[in-house]
C-alpha cells in the first residue's frame, strides 16, 4: 500500500494530511462545527477555501497553523520538509505539548492576517525582520530583496500608518516569506483593496511564493480572481439547522 505521504505526484509529498478531524465552538446558545473528513495538500500547492464570512475560513486555517486545537481527530499529520518524517500533530496536541507545537509553527509557517497585523510602532524593515528576529537568523539581504520585489524598497525607514492599505499587505506578505517558511497561510489577505489591486497582490504572493516552492493556503470570498490566477479551491458546503442554531461547514479536498 503506498505510504499516505508519497502524493499522487511521487515528485511531490504530502505536507498536511487530516482525516476525521472536527473543531466545535460555542457562544451564547449557537453550535459552529468545522469538519474536515478528509484533506491533503501536497508541497508547493496553492489551495483556496472560498466562502462568506462564518463558514468556517479562519477555523480551518488556525487549525493548519496549529492555533486552535481541534475537538476530536482522526489523524493529522505535517510534513514540512521533504527529508523529515511526517510529525504526527494529533499526538502532540493530546499531550499537549504546545511549545513544540510553537516551535513548529514558528519556524515552518508564514501567517497573513486580513488586517495586515503590522506592529505600528516598528518600520517596515523592522516588522518584515520580525519573524527573522524571532527565529535568531543573522541580519543578511533577504528583507532587502523581498521588499524590491514587493515595490516597497522605498517605503523600508517608514512607519506602517504612512504607507496605503495595499502597501501594508504587501509588507505583511514580506514578513510572512522573509524567515523562508515551508508554507504561508493567508487569511483574507486582499479583503481590504479594491479588486484590481487585490488580483495583483495576490498574483505577485504567489510568483514569490512559487519562485521558493512555498505551500499556499488562501481563505478568500473573492473566486473570481483566485481562480484566474489557478489555485485549487477546496470543497466545501455548510448547513444550518432550521432553528438557526446549528451551523456545520464540511470541507474535503
Amino acid at each position: 500500500m503506498e505510504n499516505v505521504f508519497q502524493s499522487r505526484n511521487k515528485a511531490k509529498p504530502i505536507v498536511y494530511h487530516l482525516r476525521d478531524v472536527v473543531r466545535d465552538r460555542a457562544s451564547e446558545g449557537v453550535t459552529f462545527r468545522l469538519r474536515v473528513p478528509s484533506l491533503q495538500i501536497t508541497q508547493g500547492e496553492k489551495i483556496a477555501l472560498i466562502g462568506e464570512s462564518g463558514c468556517g475560513k479562519s477555523t480551518l486555517l488556525d487549525m493548519l497553523a496549529f492555533i486552535s486545537q481541534p475537538s476530536n481527530i482522526g489523524a493529522f499529520r505535517f510534513r514540512p520538509e521533504i527529508e523529515d518524517d511526517a510529525i504526527d500533530v494529533a499526538q502532540m496536541w493530546n499531550k499537549r505539548k504546545m511549545n513544540k507545537l510553537g516551535d513548529l509553527r514558528k519556524r515552518h509557517i508564514g501567517y497573513v492576517m486580513q488586517t495586515g497585523g503590522l506592529l505600528p510602532y516598528l518600520t517596515v524593515r523592522d516588522n518584515m525582520s520580525l519573524s527573522r528576529s524571532v527565529m535568531g537568523m543573522g541580519e543578511d539581504d533577504t528583507v532587502d530583496k523581498l521588499a524590491a520585489e514587493l515595490g516597497i524598497a522605498r517605503h523600508l525607514d517608514k512607519l506602517p500608518e504612512t504607507l496605503s492599505v495595499g502597501e501594508r499587505q504587501r509588507v505583511a506578505i514580506g514578513r510572512a516569506l522573509a524567515h523562508q517558511p515551508s508554507i504561508v497561510i493567508a487569511d483574507e489577505p486582499t479583503a481590504s483593496v479594491d479588486p484590481f489591486a487585490a488580483e495583483k497582490i495576490m498574483s505577485l504572493f504567489l510568483d514569490l511564493a512559487e519562485e521558493r516552492n512555498i505551500t499556499v493556503v488562501v481563505a478568500s470570498h473573492a473566486w473570481r480572481h483566485i481562480k484566474r490566477l489557478g489555485l485549487r479551491r477546496l470543497a466545501h458546503h455548510t448547513h444550518r439547522s432550521k432553528d438557526g442554531r446549528t451551523t456545520e461547514t464540511v470541507v474535503n479536498g
